[in-house]
């Protein structure tokens, strides 16, 4: 099996991105406490993750697989561990986007002082599940965080992902009770 070819993103490859990930995130424990409504979540999950990759593409910190069937959205370290999330969009109606904010303070109290890479988004489209390519892409992350000598960081409200990274090497720093059960996980700087 060859190994696919990892990416950097450009902004022609937001529309893949998005589909990819409002897919991947369809049962998602923070996805679906965010936009519980079946009917909005496409529109809502797609505005959201839209933002998400827009704030990033430019910084060429999100990679991908086939233009997006698989992508990883990372944040570089921040000086002041500011809140990444504190200017969503407005298409969000205002209970999710008070949802939104609920989660970002208590996960975001709950993350290192000190300077770390941040994976905020990590999907693959269901259709090419079971590749590794998350694996894939996740590692151009690791590779930039392990460049800098800083660790990595990453959330994740999924009890079944907490395995897959302990397997790939991410360590349980903290958990977060509320508004959703999430695991804050680490790579010790390398």
């Amino acid at each position: 099996m060859t190994a696919p070819e990892i990416t950097t993103a450009t902004p022609a490859d937001r529309p893949r991105v998005i589909a990819s990930l409002v897919a991947a995130f369809t049962k998602d424990p923070v996805l679906r406490y965010l936009f519980p409504d079946e009917v909005t979540y496409p529109l809502h999950a797609a505005a959201f993750f839209g933002h998400l990759f827009d704030k990033r593409v430019h910084k060429g910190t999100v990679w991908t697989i086939e233009g997006g069937a698989s992508v990883a959205i990372w944040e570089p370290p921040a000086a002041d561990n500011q809140s990444p999330e504190n200017d969503l969009p407005a298409q969000l109606p205002t209970d999710a986007l008070a949802r939104v904010h609920a989660y970002d303070e208590a996960v975001h109290s709950a993350l290192p002082a000190a300077p770390f890479w941040y994976l905020g988004v990590l999907g693959t489209h269901p259709d090419k599940a079971g590749r590794r390519w998350g694996h894939a892409v996740m590692r151009a992350g690791l590779r930039r965080a392990a460049a800098d000598g800083l660790p990595a960081v990453l959330e994740t409200s999924n009890t079944a992902n907490v395995e897959l990274y302990r397997r790939a090497g991410w360590q349980v720093l903290r958990v977060v009770a509320a508004p959703v059960p999430t695991w804050i996980m680490h790579q010790p700087a390398r």
